[in-house]
């Protein structure tokens, strides 16, 4: 058995950050947290993660905006990105794909729907897909 997946949940709603830090844990992840922007992308930067799921409205730094620094910097821009957002509008999707974001999730999901595309995406990596 491999070492686990190190995943990074961002999120500012507290009570979200916890429930999803268990029960990705529960599913055999590794689990970083960040409530905000600027700390999700500092996290990042210091320690990469196999995979970020990130909200977009986020304190200090806006997800959208930690999603395209992350593609700017060599370490990180691999990274595959889940947004998990209660906007469903198609601008704001439009504008996750055009910054990087692998994936889009609207909240509320289903905690399986989103351990199932975490896998898909670690999966992907591992096979060597490229962006």
């Amino acid at each position: 058995m491999g070492t686990p997946a190190s995943i990074l949940i961002v999120d500012d709603y507290v009570d979200a950050l916890e429930a999803w830090r268990l029960f990705l844990r529960a599913a055999g992840f590794e689990v970083r947290t960040a409530a905000d922007g600027v700390t999700a992308l500092e996290e990042a930067l210091a320690n990469p993660p196999d995979l970020i799921v990130m909200d977009l409205e986020l304190p200090r730094m806006s997800g959208l905006d930690v999603a395209r620094a992350l593609r700017e910097r060599d370490e990180t821009r691999d990274i595959p990105l889940i947004v998990a957002t209660g906007y469903s509008h198609a601008q704001v999707l439009a504008q996750s794909k055009d910054v990087g974001v692998d994936s889009v999730i609207v909240k509320p999901c289903d905690p399986d729907h989103l351990v199932s595309e975490i896998t898909r995406l670690l999966e992907s990596r591992r096979n060597g897909a490229s962006r």
